[in-house]
């Protein structure tokens, strides 16, 4: 009951402190689930095709602002290694709580981190009894703050904080010896960990290393830390990459506790701490953060007269609020890029937040477009963060993580990120510079071996414009994805596209005509005796022994049948390829009445809207709706497949709005159905974009007809200027399909209906 009646208290006091928010009516914050996703997937799609921690929504509790540098997150589990999240639902160990670098969602690593344990009694600093026993019954978990009782230590741990910075707040139930211990999570054991008993904190770092590219070599930096405490500890102590304050507590006593990191050096964790958290009140800081939350919430007002529904699309916006992160400090020092093979640290100063952490082969999907409408001046400074990484390390990164060049995935997806914020209108970032190092990207090949190694340039580059595709002769050795032929050739081929729409919005003309011929190249690994994407030889034979449903060596994590449809750039090309609209659509139909569509993996997100292309919309309404009651819930278990980086979740609050960009890069978004009957975007120059659909049921799913600002609208595609420019699309609908094949409502294909 005391635990019921402190959340009620809390939640109150939070409502009250927000009340006045511009265009907030509501407390947001208290939507956001941040349990959604921690635990092994519980939707309809699970299993045929996703295997081990593909199943898992691999997301953590994070407390932090919008892209903070910081996740600070209860721990559960030990090891910075590959595809260990910190936190899992399943388990029963806190260990205490991190300031992690983890990749939300995602399955590569966490780097940099230290973690600080409250213990009470008995110091323990083995890491197999490091921690004590949880319950979730016992766990508040939201997007500003977190505690959990700690029956065992007779301890109520509370955490809230900034980007750079938390403060703790540690309440004790009884009279006795408190201990905080701080560890530095170094796998390698190359982390140390000081105390000063004289300036009251115990401070250290943790070398970051690379995975991928340079596995087990030194990413060129460190995360250094500092734990702040108000008083003199009784007594103190080091061991290996930890340290350890001993406070003797009376019953009901609170010790506050704040700690702060930098990747530059100790000076900035300790400035970074004075800037964001100069005071010792635990409340002040957490109303700055729901502040903040709250005003990155209120961007998007829904209406819905189910509250499951809130807590899904706010924890989604939630989830696409957090990442790429910026690493720079309070006074703009940050290291700089790629920066593995120095002796030491070497420092740039920006005038601007430096991004790093983008999962791209993910994101440029929907998270980038969906920053281009809400947040376009944030995703001018990712992209400028793209183009200084450029500057410094000579090549656009293909998937940049811990400040270096990974080649990761596949593709070379920057440049559909940098020509969507281009073309959609962004301009705070050095346009020409960008150009230089996209069109660099597309046509050389590094002069070494070790520097292609080392992961600058696009993957098997060569062989793709030798052949007009990647033959399977070439295995793509250097790289973490190898093979993968059809996939690179399928995404390379809309990266060009990309790069073409760059070249004709700069008036490089020359570019444009090659680019846009080398867009065609699906064309060369799409068989059209089989209908799907297929491996291709050198002599340009298609492979035998064909299973187009079944995992194949030369697709990347899915089948022949998820990859066919990728052809984002030209689906009007895609249909003449498999035969004509019949065929095209019969093709479509199995993917969904065969049970082959995978929502947990990204090859697949696209797909449910190419029926649109083809003059079926009502199809798509249909199969939208079913993935976004079907795929998404609002448990542990709630997303289909890894977060990665906030895509699973920006794919949601797009579809629920009613509209997807299918083709990153383009003016367009494809009209799939809307999920509430009412929703306000509020945009960046003070416009809104509101979107209202009548007689909205669970049976009546379907578009009978629209209008914007009051004219009938015969189209089922938005344009970029449409949304920006601000208006209301209203939607009648319905319980039939309300079939129309007018040629108005068919969107044009982003090839032939180019000059």
């Amino acid at each position: 009951m005391k635990h019921i009646l402190y959340i009620l208290l809390l939640m109150s006091a939070i409502s009250v402190a927000f009340s006045q928010e511009h265009f907030v009516q509501d407390n947001l914050v208290r939507y956001v689930n941040p349990l959604i996703g921690t635990a092994h997937s519980t939707t309809s799609g699970t299993g045929r095709y996703g295997k081990g921690s593909e199943e898992m929504g691999q997301t953590i509790p994070a407390v932090t602002v919008p892209n903070g540098m910081n996740f600070w997150t209860p721990q559960t589990r030990q090891s910075e290694k590959k595809c260990v999240a910190p936190y899992y639902y399943e388990d029963n160990i806190f260990l205490g709580f991190r300031n992690s670098h983890w990749i939300n969602g995602g399955c590569t690593q966490d780097y940099g981190s230290m973690t600080i344990t409250p213990q009470f009694g008995n110091l323990r600093t083995s890491e197999d009894k490091i921690g004590t026993h949880f319950t979730h019954s016992n766990e508040i978990a939201q997007a500003n703050y977190y505690s959990v009782m700690l029956e065992e230590e007779h301890i109520r741990a509370e955490m809230t904080g900034r980007s750079r910075t938390a403060i703790f707040r540690f309440t004790y139930k009884e009279q006795g010896r408190a201990y905080i211990v701080v560890s530095s999570n170094s796998d390698e054991r190359q982390g140390t960990v000081k105390f000063d008993k004289t300036r009251n904190c115990i401070y250290g770092q943790n070398p970051v290393h690379k995975i991928y590219q340079g596995k087990g070599e030194s990413a060129g930096f460190s995360s250094w830390f500092i734990v702040q405490f108000p008083k003199t500890p009784v007594d103190c102590g080091e061991f290996k990459q930890g340290g350890w304050f001993a406070f003797e507590v009376s019953e009901n006593d609170t010790l506050v506790v704040k700690a702060s990191s930098s990747f530059c050096d100790l000076n900035g964790a300790r400035q970074n701490m004075d800037a964001e958290i100069p005071h010792w009140d635990f409340n002040r800081t957490l109303t700055e953060t729901t502040n903040d939350w709250n005003r990155q919430l209120g961007l998007i007002e829904i209406d819905s007269w189910n509250q499951k529904d809130k807590e899904i699309f706010y924890t989604a916006l939630w989830h696409a609020s957090l990442l790429p992160r910026c690493i720079s400090d309070m006074d703009g020092r940050r290291p700089r890029f790629d920066n593995g093979s120095q002796t030491s640290t070497t420092l740039v100063k920006s005038k601007h937040p430096y991004y790093t952490d983008f999962s791209l082969w993910d994101t440029y999907r929907a998270l980038h477009p969906l920053l281009n409408i809400i947040s376009p001046e944030k995703n001018g400074q990712m992209i400028q963060s793209l183009v200084d990484m450029y500057s410094e390390g000579g090549w656009i990164p293909i998937f940049p993580c811990w400040n270096s060049y990974t080649c990761a995935m596949i593709g070379d997806h920057a440049l559909s990120a940098i020509t969507d914020a281009y073309i959609k209108g962004v301009r705070n970032f050095d346009i020409q510079k960008a150009y230089e190092g996209m069109r660099k990207n597309a046509f050389e090949i590094p002069q070494s071996e070790q520097e292609y190694r080392d992961g600058h340039g696009r993957r098997a580059l060569k062989s793709y414009m030798n052949f007009g595709y990647i033959p399977l002769e070439d295995n793509v050795n250097d790289a973490y994805h190898k093979a993968e032929q059809v996939s690179r050739t399928l995404e390379y081929a809309y990266d060009d596209w990309c790069l073409s729409q760059m070249a004709l919005a700069l008036n490089k003309k020359k570019d444009y005509k090659m680019l846009i011929k080398r867009s065609e190249n699906y064309r060369n690994v799409i068989n059209p005796k089989t209908g799907y994407a297929q491996g291709r030889y050198k002599n340009k034979k298609f492979a035998k022994d064909f299973s187009p449903f079944s995992l194949q060596n030369y697709i990347t994590e899915g089948a022949p049948c998820h990859y066919t449809w990728y052809v984002p750039h030209d689906p009007d090309g895609l249909i003449g390829l498999l035969g004509g609209r019949n065929r095209y659509l019969a093709r479509l139909d199995s993917m969904f009445s065969q049970k082959l569509y995978w929502h947990g993996n990204e090859p697949c997100h696209q797909v449910a809207y190419m029926y649109v292309y083809a003059g079926v919309p009502q199809k798509t309404q249909k199969e939208v709706h079913n993935i976004l009651r079907n795929e998404y819930n609002n448990g542990p278990g709630g997303l289909p497949g890894n977060e990665d980086a906030g895509q699973m979740s920006a794919w949601y609050v797009f579809s629920s709005l009613g509209f997807y960009p299918v083709c990153p890069g383009s003016p367009d978004y494809i009209i799939g159905a809307p999920l509430f009957p009412y929703a306000k975007i509020h945009l960046f120059n003070g416009k809104t974009f509101e979107i209202r659909a009548n007689n909205l049921s669970e049976d009546n799913i379907y578009i009978q007809s629209m209008r914007f600002n009051g004219q009938p609208y015969t189209n089922y595609h938005l344009t970029n200027d449409m949304i920006i420019n601000g208006g209301l699309l209203e939607f009648e609908m319905g319980p039939t399909a309300f079939i129309s094949l007018q040629p108005h409502w068919t969107p044009n294909s982003t090839i032939s209906s180019l000059p």
